[in-house]
């Protein structure tokens, strides 16, 4: 089976073209990744400088206590939000990714029906059978493949609802008073 030369350049194209497309994202992803850090880290320093302005006037055990409990929940919350981003920025990511590659995985499979049936009407009498086996493996792989994303995404999805419901805000529990 011959292949013609524009048919193998416009192959490697594609594969270039991909291969192109998957280092941009993943920078792209790696460049949001870094913001977030970056942006956290100057959070926390001038968090941290706050903190100590206010530790270093506290006068006594009744105050460090009060202290305590007020800054937890921030920190709390500041955490969470700053690992929900970090989950976001990796599973848009990955999304990206993902459809990448389904888009190649489509074309591949294209292409290589495309060159059995040439194959298929070059052939000689009686391969019939073993192109139509062929083409039934492909058909089983892809199958495969797409039940394999669709539980991807499912569980993608799940996650994404459980990460969004740990960083939903929580109600502040109300202090009764006791008689």
């Amino acid at each position: 089976m011959y292949q013609a030369p524009e048919q193998l350049k416009a192959w490697n194209k594609s594969s270039l073209d991909a291969a192109t497309r998957l280092a941009g994202i993943t920078l792209e992803g790696a460049e949001r990744l870094m913001e977030i850090q970056l942006k956290a880290a100057k959070n926390v320093f001038a968090d941290g400088v706050l903190q100590a302005k206010t530790l270093s006037q506290i006068k006594g055990p009744e105050e460090f206590a009060q202290l305590k409990d007020t800054m937890m929940q921030p920190n709390l919350e500041k955490t969470t939000a700053f690992l929900k981003g970090i989950y976001d920025a990796a599973c848009a990511t990955q999304t990206e990714i993902g459809k990448v590659l389904e888009t190649q995985v489509a074309e591949f499979n294209r292409n290589v029906v495309t060159e059995l049936d040439k194959l298929a009407q070059n052939s000689p009498a009686g391969s019939e059978v073993a192109v139509a086996a062929v083409k039934s493996a492909i058909s089983a792989v892809n199958s495969s493949y797409e039940n394999l994303s669709k539980s991807a995404k499912q569980f993608s999805d799940l996650a994404q609802a459980n990460v969004e419901a740990a960083a939903a805000p929580k109600p502040a529990p109300s202090k009764k008073k006791s008689v």
